[in-house]
């Protein structure tokens, strides 16, 4: 995203602090309403567009503001504190996940039909690349878009897709190294749908893996895509998907980039993924310090406030040791990320943040609950949501294990 916007200390002094008033006043009242309909309410989207939220890190011309990463995760850790939703902040940014792609890879006129009502508030953008067999294994994916005259033709299945039942637009992986369909076979696949073997009596394997990967935008009321909701743990209000693409025609000139270039674009746009959820992590953790500390210094037990017990204080202090080294972290690879460097190790820092960051939320989610006691067990306390939904957040844009493993590729160990 284009960052030459120069933010003085002001100016993100302004902006924070709106942020905070934002989220205090139209978000923490009505979470747990939000959670119970299981949707956010367009207008949010609006009023996000109207303080310039939605557009925090896009060009002027599309309609947003250019900020740095410093800036950008101060918004989402102020968010996160502030609005204690996770659901909240999923279905309300998806498309700083969806939009990246286009904005680096789209034609100049594409990027003027999708980006600018997504950031008016108008229309939602989401990402497509898990599937039901694939999981992390990105090369691995199988749904297809196959060439027709100036169509692309799209069969395949996208799973756990945020703001899946609601987008307007998605940003779909899909593989384009199929061989034509009138000079292929296909048998039975594990777990039902049928994989492609190549041409009779050739030798030609079923796809050159992550080089056969493009990106292609898809408006989501093309026909032929069906949607079905899922149901989860966590983030309630956030909609998630399992999406069907039967046949779904979408014009030539919505791929982004050359075809077979996909994958790399999907790599690249997971890293400031990971690094946006490591500040909305950072966020949440302060929010459940900030409601057990608030509980500690109100509630009494023994004659005696919480707070005056060592043992509580302890606690207090075990979250802030986490939260302030998780908050350096963060800074400082945002610093870097300005900066320009994008590098090998900047990469494998961001994979581990995002374990430490949400280590961090899961720490303080559990020390809240316990300090809360049954109230830390109540629906309604910030503490209780975040200690459901930290499990997404640390599987969500690459799990703790795949960000050891890419992290220690990063480093050639």
């Amino acid at each position: 995203m284009n960052t030459t916007h120069d933010f003085n200390p002001e100016d993100r002094t302004a902006l924070i602090e709106t942020v905070r008033r934002f989220a205090t006043q139209a978000i923490a009242p009505h979470v747990s309403a939000w959670d119970e309909a299981g949707e956010l309410p367009r207008g949010l989207h609006h009023q996000a567009a109207e303080l310039g939220l939605l557009g925090l890190g896009y060009p002027e011309h599309l309609g947003g503001t250019p900020a740095p990463w410093s800036v950008r995760n101060a918004m989402s850790q102020t968010l996160a504190r502030f609005g204690g939703s996770g659901g909240v902040m999923a279905s309300l940014f998806t498309h700083n996940i969806g939009l990246p792609p286009v904005l680096a890879h789209g034609t100049p006129e594409l990027q003027a039909e999708v980006i600018p009502p997504v950031l008016r508030g108008e229309q939602i953008a989401a990402l497509g690349i898990t599937e039901p067999g694939g999981g992390s294994d990105v090369a691995a994916l199988r749904t297809t878009a196959r060439l027709e005259g100036d169509d692309y033709v799209i069969d395949g299945e996208k799973v756990f897709i945020t703001s899946g039942m609601r987008c307007d637009w998605i940003t779909l992986a899909v593989r384009t190294d199929e061989p034509p369909r009138s000079t292929a076979s296909r048998v039975a696949a594990p777990q039902g749908g049928s994989v492609t073997l190549g041409r009779p009596g050739g030798d030609r394997p079923l796809n050159k893996g992550a080089s056969g990967i493009s990106m292609i935008v898809v408006p989501c009321d093309a026909p032929g895509i069906s949607r079905s909701k899922l149901h989860k743990m966590g983030w309630h209000c956030s909609d998630t998907a399992h999406l069907r693409f039967d046949g779904v025609r979408v014009p030539a000139r919505y791929r982004l980039g050359a075809e077979g270039a996909g994958f790399r674009m999907i790599m690249g746009n997971f890293n400031g993924e990971r690094l946006a959820l490591s500040a909305m992590a950072l966020g949440f953790a302060e929010a459940c310090f900030d409601e057990a500390l608030a509980w500690a210094r109100q509630r009494s037990t023994f004659g005696a406030p919480l707070i005056e017990r060592q043992v509580i204080r302890h606690k207090l202090m075990d979250m802030q040791m986490r939260i302030h080294s998780t908050q350096a972290w963060v800074d400082a690879l945002g610093a870097r990320a300005d900066a320009g460097d994008d590098g090998a190790d900047w990469v494998a820092q961001v994979c581990l943040l995002k374990n430490h960051a949400t280590q961090t939320m899961q720490h303080c989610a559990d020390a809240a609950v316990q300090m809360l006691g049954a109230m830390g067990y109540m629906r309604g306390t910030v503490s209780e949501r975040v200690y459901r939904e930290v499990k997404v957040m640390m599987i969500g844009g690459g799990a703790e294990e795949i960000m050891k493993e890419l992290a220690a590729r990063q480093w050639a160990l």
